[in-house]
């Protein structure tokens, strides 16, 4: 009886010593509370600002983007032919006695960038034609199936897109606007470069005159070779005047209001091979070719 008295006195005891006061599980509970939020505190993350225009101090907003950072062209923002596409089976624009046919497969994503592929491929198109090149354009604009959207149109505002261009003779990579209509003119080419010169930009304005014929105004610039390298080509177009900018530098301006355009415009980025302007391409260039593009941006004056 004794010594079971003492092994029960014993084992109260320890039981009431087992939790020390000063043991994580004696804390209270709002001091393991504490503790734990100080232990998974998630740091205050800063906002990344939108993009502004390179080179540029105004206040913009941003209307519309694409970074092409994913595995597949967004259609949603993209068409890969002109609104004539014959049936969405490809199209080119034979005004110009262009030699390639546009393919949706000409048009890739890779790494972060959209490239637009040129290549020596014989096809039998839709419109009955024999092409010799197939290559790649995206265009903001309608389609041929969807002749009521628009898709994305904007009337003034500045527009930038990052490029690398590619080399050799017969090849005509293009960064330009067209009316939301069914007109081809007025046309703004804000870069065409014809790559056997590829360190000359050429900058135009095609606009209607009340008779039927078109007139231009169209500047020259000459750097480097934008083949080796990243660039940005850009247009701020206002009511007043239009600024072409390459690297964010003023390159050229037009002023004459009467035929600065004034009607929603969609963009156009391709890679024509061949016709009246460049010539056919040679032995001299290489296919595959690229004409590769980080983004497009386009902001409206906040």
């Amino acid at each position: 009886m004794k010594m079971s008295r003492l092994f029960w006195g014993w084992l109260l005891m320890c039981i009431g010593c087992s939790v020390m006061p000063n043991s994580p599980s004696a804390l209270t509970t709002h001091e393991t509370l504490t503790l734990s939020a100080t232990q998974t505190a998630i740091p205050t993350l800063t906002p990344v600002p939108p993009p502004i225009p390179v080179g540029q101090q105004d206040v913009w907003k941003l209307v519309f983007r694409d970074e092409f950072d994913g595995t597949v062209l967004d259609i949603s923002k993209w068409r890969t032919c002109y609104w004539w596409d014959w049936n969405n089976q490809g199209c080119t624009n034979s005004g110009n006695h262009e030699l390639e046919w546009y393919q949706p497969d000409e048009v890739l994503m890779d790494s972060g960038n959209l490239r637009l592929r040129a290549q020596r491929r014989s096809v039998v198109a839709s419109d009955g034609n024999s092409y010799p090149f197939t290559s790649g354009m995206i265009s903001s604009g309608r389609s041929r199936e969807d002749p009521v959207s628009n898709g994305f149109v904007f009337q003034y505002g500045y527009v930038e897109m990052k490029a690398k261009l590619p080399s050799g003779r017969g090849l005509w990579p293009a960064f330009w606007m067209l009316p939301a209509g069914d007109e081809s003119k007025p046309e703004v080419d804000i870069m065409e470069v014809l790559s056997d010169a590829p360190n000359t930009v050429h900058m135009t304005l095609h606009y209607p005159l009340g008779n039927g014929d078109v007139g231009r105004a169209k500047n020259i610039w000459v750097g480097p070779d934008l083949s080796t390298d990243w660039h940005t080509f850009a247009l701020d177009w206002q009511p007043n005047r239009m600024v072409w900018y390459i690297d964010g530098i003023e390159r050229w301006s037009y002023s004459d209001t009467m035929y600065i355009p004034n009607q929603p415009m969609y963009l156009l980025m391709n890679l024509a091979v061949g016709g009246d302007w460049p010539g056919a391409p040679d032995s001299t260039t290489m296919f595959p070719s690229y004409y590769d593009i980080d983004y497009i941006r386009v902001w409206k004056h906040d």
